[in-house]
């Protein structure tokens, strides 16, 4: 389906589940959309997940008017109603996580439970996020996967990189992420979420794949220092992109908090 927020960005969402089921909302990370998504098909079984395609992400355009965290947290609370949900689940992965987070606490009453995957908002002087704009392509795999060589199919989407044309297409789409997330992950991911997190008071499951080497798993216990109430599950044989590694693990710890949420 497609929508247009209030503001007048276009974007199109993804829908998995049935009508009438408990409604999530799922937020993308940097590496957007990827084949099948699969934890979010599997929260499908249970709920109805919308997952909205970030501007600057898909075909539409738009990422013009996001210049700040400001201008992303609106946005997706725009994407909320413009999708005339009432009290959703919030759902996010890495660059969304740290976007939802800023949306649960600047309304926490317009969501019922939050569920983060390795988000990104804090920064730790000993221990250091991977800067993702210094990595070179073939550095990824290795960061954001357990199993790099799965990883690296998995990122290119099939795509034929002997291909001039499909080689090109890949580089502007990929620039283009890079540049509109790099809005609010530049020089740092750190946009002092932490002087805001006491307001995020909603059932908060944080998840992550222990072999995480982008944001290392050591941000966990700094999210749940935060944040007493969160629940935390360390997912094994994943990495930072544990939703795509072990979909069924990380569904189900986000399904348990989305559960007890009122």
């Amino acid at each position: 389906m497609t929508i247009t927020t209030a503001r007048g960005v276009t974007c199109d969402v993804a829908v998995f589940g049935a009508a009438g089921a408990p409604p999530v909302v799922a937020f993308h990370g940097v590496g957007g959309h990827l084949a099948g998504e699969p934890t979010l098909a599997a929260l499908g079984a249970r709920f109805q997940v919308f997952a909205p395609v970030w501007p600057g992400f898909g075909s539409a355009g738009g990422e013009e008017l996001l210049e700040d965290m400001l201008d992303f947290t609106l946005h997706g609370a725009d994407v909320v109603a413009a999708l005339e949900l009432e009290r959703p689940h919030l759902y996010g992965h890495s660059f969304g996580g740290m976007i939802a987070a800023e949306m649960a606490c600047l309304a926490p009453n317009a969501y019922r439970g939050v569920g983060l995957v390795a988000p990104a908002g804090l920064w730790l002087d000993e221990d250091p996020i991977a800067d993702i704009y210094a990595l070179l392509p073939f550095d990824f795999p290795g960061y954001l996967f357990h199993d790099p060589a799965a990883g690296a199919a998995m990122l290119t989407g099939g795509v034929d990189f002997q291909d001039p044309q499909a080689m090109t297409e890949f580089l502007i789409a990929n620039s283009r992420r890079l540049g509109t997330a790099g809005k609010v992950l530049l020089p740092i991911p750190n946009r002092r979420l932490s002087k805001r997190l006491y307001r995020l008071t909603n059932p908060l499951a944080l998840v992550w794949g222990a072999s995480d080497r982008l944001i290392p798993p050591a941000y966990a216990a700094a999210w749940a220092a935060l944040v007493p109430q969160a629940e935390v599950t360390m997912i094994d044989a994943a990495a930072h992109f544990a939703p795509y590694e072990q979909p069924a693990a990380v569904a189900a710890a986000l399904a348990v908090t989305f559960d007890t949420a009122r």
